[in-house]
Protein backbone atom coordinates (compact mmCIF):
# COMPACT_ATOMS: atom_id res chain seq x y z
CA UNK A 1 0.00 0.00 0.00
CA UNK A 2 2.85 2.37 0.82
CA UNK A 3 4.29 1.89 -2.67
CA UNK A 4 1.03 3.03 -4.23
CA UNK A 5 0.91 6.13 -2.03
CA UNK A 6 4.48 6.88 -3.07
CA UNK A 7 3.44 6.54 -6.68
CA UNK A 8 0.55 8.96 -6.17
CA UNK A 9 2.81 11.46 -4.41
CA UNK A 10 5.37 11.19 -7.17
CA UNK A 11 2.63 11.76 -9.74
CA UNK A 12 1.62 14.91 -7.89
CA UNK A 13 5.18 16.25 -8.04
CA UNK A 14 5.40 15.57 -11.74
CA UNK A 15 2.11 17.37 -12.17
CA UNK A 16 3.56 20.47 -10.54
CA UNK A 17 6.31 20.29 -13.09
CA UNK A 18 3.69 20.44 -15.82
CA UNK A 19 4.01 16.84 -16.92
CA UNK A 20 0.61 15.55 -15.75
CA UNK A 21 -1.63 18.59 -15.92
CA UNK A 22 -4.59 16.52 -17.07
CA UNK A 23 -4.41 14.48 -13.87
CA UNK A 24 -4.55 17.64 -11.79
CA UNK A 25 -7.61 18.79 -13.71
CA UNK A 26 -9.45 15.56 -13.01
CA UNK A 27 -8.37 15.62 -9.36
CA UNK A 28 -10.43 18.79 -8.89
CA UNK A 29 -13.57 16.77 -9.64
CA UNK A 30 -13.24 14.35 -6.72
CA UNK A 31 -11.04 13.31 -3.81
CA UNK A 32 -10.40 9.58 -4.38
CA UNK A 33 -7.13 9.63 -2.42
CA UNK A 34 -9.19 9.30 0.73
CA UNK A 35 -9.80 5.73 -0.30
CA UNK A 36 -6.12 4.80 -0.28
CA UNK A 37 -5.87 5.87 3.36
CA UNK A 38 -8.90 3.98 4.68
CA UNK A 39 -9.87 0.65 3.18
CA UNK A 40 -12.24 -0.57 5.87
CA UNK A 41 -15.69 0.79 6.54
CA UNK A 42 -16.39 2.79 9.66
CA UNK A 43 -17.98 -0.22 11.37
CA UNK A 44 -14.94 -2.39 10.61
CA UNK A 45 -16.43 -4.21 7.62
CA UNK A 46 -14.04 -5.23 4.88
CA UNK A 47 -16.74 -5.33 2.20
CA UNK A 48 -20.39 -4.26 2.35
CA UNK A 49 -23.03 -6.04 0.27
CA UNK A 50 -26.34 -4.34 -0.45
CA UNK A 51 -29.31 -6.30 -1.81
CA UNK A 52 -32.22 -4.60 -3.57
CA UNK A 53 -35.70 -6.11 -3.85
CA UNK A 54 -37.78 -4.13 -6.33
CA UNK A 55 -41.50 -4.03 -5.45
CA UNK A 56 -43.07 -2.92 -8.73
CA UNK A 57 -45.67 -5.51 -9.73
CA UNK A 58 -49.20 -4.21 -9.60
CA UNK A 59 -48.11 -0.70 -10.45
CA UNK A 60 -47.29 -1.36 -14.10
CA UNK A 61 -49.41 0.13 -16.92
CA UNK A 62 -51.60 -2.03 -19.14
CA UNK A 63 -49.61 -4.07 -21.68
CA UNK A 64 -46.29 -3.37 -19.94
CA UNK A 65 -43.30 -5.20 -21.39
CA UNK A 66 -43.24 -8.86 -20.41
CA UNK A 67 -41.72 -12.12 -21.72
CA UNK A 68 -44.69 -12.42 -24.14
CA UNK A 69 -44.38 -11.07 -27.71
CA UNK A 70 -45.18 -7.37 -27.87
CA UNK A 71 -47.75 -7.79 -30.61
CA UNK A 72 -51.06 -7.09 -28.88
CA UNK A 73 -53.54 -5.43 -31.17
CA UNK A 74 -54.57 -1.91 -30.21
CA UNK A 75 -57.51 -1.73 -27.86
CA UNK A 76 -56.93 -5.12 -26.19
CA UNK A 77 -55.33 -5.99 -22.84
CA UNK A 78 -52.51 -8.53 -22.56
CA UNK A 79 -54.17 -10.69 -19.90
CA UNK A 80 -51.44 -13.40 -19.74
CA UNK A 81 -48.80 -10.68 -19.48
CA UNK A 82 -50.66 -9.21 -16.52
CA UNK A 83 -50.43 -12.55 -14.70
CA UNK A 84 -46.64 -12.48 -15.08
CA UNK A 85 -46.59 -9.29 -13.04
CA UNK A 86 -49.12 -10.67 -10.55
CA UNK A 87 -46.66 -13.44 -9.76
CA UNK A 88 -44.42 -10.78 -8.23
CA UNK A 89 -46.75 -9.98 -5.36
CA UNK A 90 -48.54 -13.33 -5.10
CA UNK A 91 -45.44 -15.52 -4.97
CA UNK A 92 -42.22 -13.60 -5.62
CA UNK A 93 -41.94 -11.14 -2.74
CA UNK A 94 -43.26 -13.56 -0.11
CA UNK A 95 -40.73 -16.20 -1.21
CA UNK A 96 -37.87 -13.71 -1.15
CA UNK A 97 -38.88 -12.43 2.29
CA UNK A 98 -38.70 -15.96 3.68
CA UNK A 99 -35.31 -16.41 2.07
CA UNK A 100 -33.90 -13.20 3.57
CA UNK A 101 -35.10 -14.34 6.99
CA UNK A 102 -33.41 -17.73 6.60
CA UNK A 103 -30.18 -16.01 5.58
CA UNK A 104 -30.41 -13.40 8.34
CA UNK A 105 -30.01 -10.36 6.09
CA UNK A 106 -31.96 -7.13 5.61
CA UNK A 107 -32.50 -5.59 2.18
CA UNK A 108 -33.72 -2.39 0.58
CA UNK A 109 -37.05 -2.59 -1.22
CA UNK A 110 -37.61 0.10 -3.84
CA UNK A 111 -41.40 0.45 -3.89
CA UNK A 112 -43.60 1.91 -6.62
CA UNK A 113 -46.34 3.92 -4.90
CA UNK A 114 -49.24 2.47 -6.90
CA UNK A 115 -47.97 -1.08 -6.26
CA UNK A 116 -47.92 -0.33 -2.53
CA UNK A 117 -51.50 0.96 -2.59
CA UNK A 118 -52.65 -2.12 -4.48
CA UNK A 119 -50.95 -4.54 -2.08
CA UNK A 120 -50.72 -2.68 1.24
CA UNK A 121 -50.46 -5.76 3.48
CA UNK A 122 -47.43 -7.03 1.58
CA UNK A 123 -45.74 -3.61 1.58
CA UNK A 124 -46.23 -3.36 5.33
CA UNK A 125 -44.92 -6.88 5.84
CA UNK A 126 -41.68 -5.94 4.10
CA UNK A 127 -41.11 -3.15 6.59
CA UNK A 128 -42.35 -5.16 9.56
CA UNK A 129 -39.71 -7.78 8.78
CA UNK A 130 -37.02 -5.15 9.15
CA UNK A 131 -36.32 -4.16 5.57
CA UNK A 132 -35.95 -0.63 4.21
CA UNK A 133 -38.71 0.90 2.12
CA UNK A 134 -37.21 3.21 -0.52
CA UNK A 135 -39.18 5.30 -3.02
CA UNK A 136 -39.47 4.30 -6.68
CA UNK A 137 -41.91 6.84 -8.08
CA UNK A 138 -45.69 6.78 -7.99
CA UNK A 139 -45.99 4.63 -11.10
CA UNK A 140 -44.01 3.68 -14.19
CA UNK A 141 -44.32 7.09 -15.84
CA UNK A 142 -41.34 8.58 -17.67
CA UNK A 143 -39.94 10.89 -15.02
CA UNK A 144 -37.16 12.73 -16.83
CA UNK A 145 -39.57 14.51 -19.21
CA UNK A 146 -41.69 16.01 -16.41
CA UNK A 147 -41.66 19.73 -15.59
CA UNK A 148 -40.23 20.60 -12.16
CA UNK A 149 -43.47 20.82 -10.17
CA UNK A 150 -45.00 17.76 -11.83
CA UNK A 151 -41.93 15.67 -11.07
CA UNK A 152 -41.86 16.91 -7.49
CA UNK A 153 -45.47 15.87 -6.99
CA UNK A 154 -44.79 12.52 -8.68
CA UNK A 155 -41.94 11.74 -6.28
CA UNK A 156 -43.84 13.01 -3.25
CA UNK A 157 -46.96 11.00 -4.08
CA UNK A 158 -44.95 7.78 -4.25
CA UNK A 159 -43.17 8.48 -0.97
CA UNK A 160 -46.43 9.48 0.73
CA UNK A 161 -48.05 6.21 -0.33
CA UNK A 162 -45.22 4.25 1.28
CA UNK A 163 -45.41 6.30 4.46
CA UNK A 164 -49.20 5.97 4.68
CA UNK A 165 -49.20 2.19 4.23
CA UNK A 166 -46.03 1.10 6.02
CA UNK A 167 -45.31 3.91 8.48
CA UNK A 168 -41.78 4.10 7.04
CA UNK A 169 -40.47 7.42 5.71
CA UNK A 170 -38.37 6.76 2.58
CA UNK A 171 -34.96 8.46 2.48
CA UNK A 172 -33.67 6.75 -0.68
CA UNK A 173 -34.81 7.01 -4.28
CA UNK A 174 -34.61 5.01 -7.50
CA UNK A 175 -36.05 6.35 -10.78
CA UNK A 176 -37.64 4.07 -13.36
CA UNK A 177 -34.73 2.43 -15.20
CA UNK A 178 -32.44 4.89 -13.34
CA UNK A 179 -33.50 7.64 -15.76
CA UNK A 180 -33.77 10.68 -13.56
CA UNK A 181 -34.00 14.17 -14.99
CA UNK A 182 -31.95 17.31 -14.52
CA UNK A 183 -34.11 18.46 -11.59
CA UNK A 184 -34.47 15.14 -9.78
CA UNK A 185 -31.67 15.48 -7.24
CA UNK A 186 -32.67 19.03 -6.33
CA UNK A 187 -36.22 17.83 -5.75
CA UNK A 188 -35.08 14.88 -3.66
CA UNK A 189 -33.01 17.17 -1.45
CA UNK A 190 -35.97 19.52 -1.03
CA UNK A 191 -38.23 16.63 -0.04
CA UNK A 192 -35.83 15.38 2.64
CA UNK A 193 -34.30 12.40 0.88
CA UNK A 194 -30.76 11.43 1.90
CA UNK A 195 -29.52 9.36 -1.05
CA UNK A 196 -30.26 8.07 -4.53
CA UNK A 197 -29.02 5.00 -6.39
CA UNK A 198 -29.31 6.02 -10.04
CA UNK A 199 -25.57 6.00 -10.63
CA UNK A 200 -23.24 3.28 -11.89
CA UNK A 201 -19.96 5.17 -11.71
CA UNK A 202 -18.33 3.66 -8.59
CA UNK A 203 -18.14 0.54 -6.46
CA UNK A 204 -18.50 2.50 -3.22
CA UNK A 205 -20.73 5.29 -1.94
CA UNK A 206 -19.76 8.92 -2.38
CA UNK A 207 -21.08 12.37 -1.52
CA UNK A 208 -22.10 15.13 -3.91
CA UNK A 209 -23.35 18.66 -3.23
CA UNK A 210 -27.04 19.25 -3.98
CA UNK A 211 -28.59 22.60 -3.09
CA UNK A 212 -25.39 23.40 -1.16
CA UNK A 213 -25.92 20.35 1.07
CA UNK A 214 -24.41 16.86 1.22
CA UNK A 215 -26.28 14.18 -0.70
CA UNK A 216 -25.19 10.55 -0.88
CA UNK A 217 -24.90 8.36 -3.95
CA UNK A 218 -25.21 4.65 -3.12
CA UNK A 219 -24.31 3.11 -6.50
CA UNK A 220 -26.65 0.63 -8.15
CA UNK A 221 -25.78 -2.20 -10.52
CA UNK A 222 -26.87 -3.57 -13.85
CA UNK A 223 -24.14 -6.23 -13.82
CA UNK A 224 -25.64 -8.11 -10.86
CA UNK A 225 -29.25 -7.49 -11.79
CA UNK A 226 -31.85 -10.12 -12.65
CA UNK A 227 -33.90 -7.92 -14.97
CA UNK A 228 -30.82 -7.28 -17.10
CA UNK A 229 -29.22 -10.73 -16.98
CA UNK A 230 -32.19 -13.11 -16.67
CA UNK A 231 -34.86 -11.25 -18.65
CA UNK A 232 -32.62 -9.10 -20.83
CA UNK A 233 -29.86 -11.58 -21.71
CA UNK A 234 -31.66 -14.85 -21.01
CA UNK A 235 -29.04 -16.01 -18.53
CA UNK A 236 -29.85 -19.22 -16.71
CA UNK A 237 -29.80 -19.05 -12.89
CA UNK A 238 -26.45 -20.84 -12.76
CA UNK A 239 -24.95 -18.31 -15.20
CA UNK A 240 -26.29 -15.49 -13.01
CA UNK A 241 -24.81 -17.17 -9.94
CA UNK A 242 -21.41 -17.63 -11.57
CA UNK A 243 -21.20 -14.03 -12.80
CA UNK A 244 -22.15 -12.50 -9.47
CA UNK A 245 -19.77 -14.80 -7.55
CA UNK A 246 -16.95 -13.68 -9.85
CA UNK A 247 -17.85 -10.06 -9.14
CA UNK A 248 -17.78 -10.72 -5.40
CA UNK A 249 -14.41 -12.49 -5.56
CA UNK A 250 -12.82 -9.54 -7.35
CA UNK A 251 -14.31 -6.90 -5.05
CA UNK A 252 -13.33 -8.91 -1.99
CA UNK A 253 -9.73 -8.97 -3.20
CA UNK A 254 -9.78 -5.20 -3.89
CA UNK A 255 -11.20 -4.61 -0.41
CA UNK A 256 -7.77 -5.30 1.04
CA UNK A 257 -6.70 -1.89 -0.25
CA UNK A 258 -9.79 0.25 -0.78
CA UNK A 259 -13.36 0.60 0.41
CA UNK A 260 -15.68 -1.58 -1.64
CA UNK A 261 -19.45 -2.04 -1.93
CA UNK A 262 -21.22 -4.75 -3.89
CA UNK A 263 -24.81 -4.31 -5.07
CA UNK A 264 -27.15 -7.12 -6.12
CA UNK A 265 -30.66 -6.53 -7.46
CA UNK A 266 -33.75 -8.74 -7.63
CA UNK A 267 -37.21 -7.90 -9.02
CA UNK A 268 -40.43 -9.30 -7.56
CA UNK A 269 -41.59 -11.31 -10.60
CA UNK A 270 -38.07 -12.45 -11.64
CA UNK A 271 -35.91 -12.83 -8.54
CA UNK A 272 -38.87 -14.28 -6.69
CA UNK A 273 -39.11 -17.40 -8.87
CA UNK A 274 -38.10 -20.70 -7.18
CA UNK A 275 -34.96 -21.15 -9.27
CA UNK A 276 -33.75 -17.60 -8.66
CA UNK A 277 -34.43 -17.73 -4.93
CA UNK A 278 -32.36 -20.93 -4.81
CA UNK A 279 -29.58 -19.15 -6.74
CA UNK A 280 -29.76 -16.17 -4.35
CA UNK A 281 -29.62 -18.50 -1.36
CA UNK A 282 -26.52 -20.25 -2.69
CA UNK A 283 -24.89 -16.94 -3.59
CA UNK A 284 -25.43 -15.29 -0.22
CA UNK A 285 -24.33 -18.37 1.70
CA UNK A 286 -21.13 -18.32 -0.36
CA UNK A 287 -20.57 -14.65 0.41
CA UNK A 288 -21.25 -15.18 4.12
CA UNK A 289 -18.38 -17.65 4.30
CA UNK A 290 -15.92 -14.79 3.82
CA UNK A 291 -14.57 -12.92 6.81
CA UNK A 292 -15.34 -9.23 7.16
CA UNK A 293 -18.37 -9.10 4.86
CA UNK A 294 -21.55 -7.41 6.09
CA UNK A 295 -24.97 -7.01 4.51
CA UNK A 296 -26.54 -3.58 4.92
CA UNK A 297 -29.63 -1.68 3.84
CA UNK A 298 -28.90 1.30 1.65
CA UNK A 299 -30.13 3.79 4.25
CA UNK A 300 -27.51 2.33 6.62
CA UNK A 301 -24.82 2.72 3.96
CA UNK A 302 -25.82 6.33 3.32
CA UNK A 303 -25.70 7.12 7.04
CA UNK A 304 -22.20 5.66 7.36
CA UNK A 305 -21.04 7.56 4.30
CA UNK A 306 -22.27 10.88 5.72
CA UNK A 307 -20.63 10.27 9.10
CA UNK A 308 -17.28 9.11 7.70
CA UNK A 309 -14.85 11.93 6.92
CA UNK A 310 -12.93 9.70 4.49
CA UNK A 311 -15.91 9.18 2.16
CA UNK A 312 -15.15 10.30 -1.39
CA UNK A 313 -16.59 13.70 -2.30
CA UNK A 314 -17.29 14.81 -5.83
CA UNK A 315 -18.09 18.32 -7.00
Amino acid sequence: MSSRRDFVKQGGLLGLAGLVGSNLASAKQSTPLNNFNTSKWADGSKLVVSVSMQFEAGGQPDNAESPFPQNMQKGFIDLPGATWFQYGYKEGVPRMLDNWDKLGIKVTSHMVGSAVLKNPALAKEIVDRGHEAAAHGMNWATQYTMPYEQEKQFIKDGADAIKKVTGFTPVGYNANWLRRGGNTLKILQELGFVYHIDDLSRDEPFIIPVNQKDFVVVPYTIRNNDIVLIEGKNFSPDQFLTQVKMEFDQLYAEAEFKRRQMSISFHDRIGGTPQMVKAANDLIKYIQQHKGVSFKRKDEIAKMALEDKTTIRES
